[in-house]
Order: structure tokens, then sequence, then C-alpha cells
């Protein structure tokens, strides 16, 4: 994902400069007429489905949220919660493994919105806008920060093809005050490993807080693995920024034993907009309080 800019992912990218004046809202990209695809975009597409497949028959992208065979203590939950809010999964621009950073999360309330590039099918964009809206929705009532689907954008969700990503890029920098289309270059070129990525940017006076995010899942995915995606960075651009291997049942490890949010990941992030938790500190001061969060939310219904 990128933050302050941040880079995390399946994947965020340091600080970014505030842009100017915001520019006019462009068109959107769902009302324009469909591309042909291209033969890059045909392969990849085809590439994609055999991962799925091949990771649904090792017994992969489990949906259940963890059961009785991925048990979980206070001290496991604590534990996770610092190396997945405490450490950066790249060092910058998708590449090399990050460092400890301080806590980061959101203070304004989440503005989300959606860009889908021009290959998007209708009835993708459908399913895909409808999956987005309802998670927003849910990552709200879990985290009790504010987040919605209304109003001015600051949280950007793409779906994109390899032949519209860059096009779609430009058109959430355009809508977003502190992102320019520089700003996110980290995620014009993806390997074919990466499946989606999210980059979050502090362009406020604060470095830990977040004031902008910019997703994007490829459309390529088949509809469990863009599911995943949109459930994974959507959450890691909320601060849970990090994956772990240790972390089970856990969408934020790369295991990828887990397709969506499981009830583990639901208490970090519970725990990351906790009161009692303030952006900027660092993991020796915040683990006697994430102690204390996790034996009371583990003590609670899960």
């Amino acid at each position: 994902m990128v933050t302050g800019a941040a880079l995390v992912g399946c994947d965020m990218a340091q600080p970014v400069a505030a842009v100017k004046t915001p520019r006019a809202r462009p068109t959107d990209l769902a009302e324009t007429q469909l591309r042909p695809t291209s033969e890059a975009s045909a392969a990849l597409r085809s590439y994609l489905v055999q991962v799925q497949a091949a990771q649904l028959n090792q017994g992969l992208l489990r949906e259940d949220g963890g059961g009785p065979d991925t048990p979980f203590t206070a001290d496991m939950l604590a534990r996770n919660f610092e190396r997945i809010v405490f450490f950066n999964e790249y060092a910058q621009a998708l590449q090399g493994r990050g460092g400890e950073s301080p806590l980061r999360r959101w203070d304004a309330p989440v503005r989300v919105g959606i860009v889908f590039g021009q290959s998007v099918p209708p009835s993708q964009r459908a399913s895909d806008g409808a999956a987005i809206r309802s998670y927003a929705r849910r990552l709200g009532q879990i985290s009790g920060h504010p987040i919605s689907t209304f109003g001015n954008p600051n949280f950007i969700v793409i779906v994109a093809s390899e032949d519209d990503r860059s096009d779609a890029l430009d058109a959430a920098a355009a809508r977003v005050p502190g992102i320019t289309p520089e700003s996110l270059n980290a995620l014009r070129s993806l390997s074919r490993d990466t499946y989606c990525a999210v980059a979050a940017y502090a362009a406020g006076s604060d470095a830990n807080t977040y004031t902008a995010a910019v997703a994007i899942i490829r459309a390529e995915n088949p509809s469990l693995l863009r599911l995943s995606c949109i459930h994974e960075e959507m959450a890691q651009g909320l601060g849970l920024a990090n994956d772990s291997r240790d972390a089970r049942p856990s969408i934020f490890n790369d295991d990828d034993e887990f397709a969506l949010l499981t009830k583990h990941d639901a208490l970090l992030l519970k725990m990351l907009y906790d009161p009692r938790l303030e952006a900027g500190m660092s993991a020796a001061e915040a683990a006697p309080i994430t102690r204390i969060i996790a034996r009371e939310l583990k003590s609670g219904p899960l």
C-alpha cells in the first residue's frame, strides 16, 4: 500500500505534497464506450482464472471467517495487531520489505468512490459496485469510524484492466485533493502476481493521519479473487497496512487461506480505531493499551 503515502498490498506508497485546487470532476468512466480487450489483458485473465482454481483446489480462499480449526487468544490478537499495524508491507513503490512505523489511521470521515476502467462490462460494474458499497458500510460498523459512499470521495477504489488502469488512475487523481497522477506511478505497472494494491496518503499536517487513498483492483481477476482484493485493500487503506505469516485466521497473510475479512481481522480493525490509541504512537507506546483492548474484545462476543 502507499502511505503518507504508504504502499500495502496485494498492496501501499511516503508523504505527498497536497494538490493545488481540486480539478474539475471528470466524466464518469462507467458511461464511456467499452474498449476491446487486448491480448495481454486476455492472457492475464486466463492466468488469474487458473490461479483461483488452483487455490480453491488446495482449500484456500476460505469464505467462512475462521472456525473451530483457527482458534486465537487475546495475546495472539495483540501480537498480530502489532505486526500488522506497526510495520509496512513495502519500503516504497511496491518494492522491498518495509520497516517499523507508527500507528496510522484516518481522522476525517472516509468517503469511498468507485472508478471503473473503460473495458469493464456493465454486469461486472454492477456486482463490484454493490460489493464495494456494502463492504464500506460494514467497515464503518466494525471500526466505529464514519465510512460512507456519499459526497466527494477521499478513498477511491478502482476496478480496471491492464488496458485502462493508467487512465483510471488519472481519473482518480483528478477527483481527490492531495493526490497527483505522479504520486500514483507505483500503481501503474504491476507484476503479474500482484492482483491488487492500495496507496494511502497523509497530505495534511500530521504524517500519521491519512487524508486520501486509492486502491487498484485488477478487473481480470475472477469474481472471488476480485472480492478478496476488495476486502484486503480497503481494510489495509484504513491502516491495517502489513501482512504477517503468523496471523490466522486472517486475510493479512500471504498464504491466501482466507479470501474475506475474518472475525480476527474485524477485531484488529476495532482495535485500530479504539479511542484509547492515537495516530503516531509507536508499538512500544501502544503495547500496554492494545493488550488491554485485546483481552476486552476476546472476552466479549465475536
